[in-house]
């Protein structure tokens, strides 16, 4: 009479992350989009980044944690490092911001994932660089306003982010989310 064979301790390590319906062998492609977690995030270094040192984790409006994250590192950073120093930052964390986002995103099988939130830090230090230096509640202002056009993303905010894909379509909207709010707060300056 034949049976099934018990499965052994490594047979169920090597199909746990693999959906019962799903063949091991099944193309990646084939497989469904992989949750982000923080198990995740340690299996390789450039998630901890794309994930915002753990701040896309958040299960409620990733994307703000990410910001808040920002706003809380340049606060830190900010006494030790010069405005050159937050420019080169800025610029190499845009440019590589585009391969390391690409990376995490093939990995969580999804083409924009909100868990990645590198692309909000990067536009938001950007933000706060160019207002700085500012009061609080000027901060709080220019969270708000870049939180608003990274959620609602007016045009040409969507049609940019429906236009590019990949890393550089991650990266990109938020940059251009940056101007509208560097925008907002010059012509609110001016009128006043």
């Amino acid at each position: 009479m034949p049976t099934d064979p018990t499965p052994s301790p490594a047979d169920e390590i090597g199909t746990a992350s693999q959906p019962a319906s799903t063949p091991a062998s099944a193309p990646k492609e084939a497989r469904g989009p992989r949750r982000a977690d923080a198990p995740f995030m340690l299996t390789h270094p450039l998630h901890i980044l794309s994930l915002g040192f753990g701040s896309g984790l958040s299960r409620l409006a990733p994307g703000t944690a990410g910001t808040l994250f920002a706003w809380a590192s340049f606060e830190v950073l900010n006494r030790y490092i010069s405005v050159l120093d937050w420019g080169i930052l800025i610029i190499g964390g845009f440019l590589a911001g585009i391969g390391i986002t690409a990376f995490t995103a093939k990995k969580l099988r999804i083409e924009d994932p909100s868990s990645i939130v590198w692309d909000e830090i990067v536009a938001f230090w950007l933000v706060l660089l160019m207002i700085t230096p500012i009061d609080f509640i000027g901060k709080l202002w220019a969270f708000a306003i870049f939180r608003f056009f990274d959620m609602v993303k007016p045009p040409p905010i969507r049609y940019i982010e429906r236009r590019f894909k990949g890393g550089f379509g991650i990266m990109v909207d938020d940059l251009v989310a940056a101007f509208f709010t560097l925008l907002v707060i010059a012509l609110w300056r001016m009128s006043v």
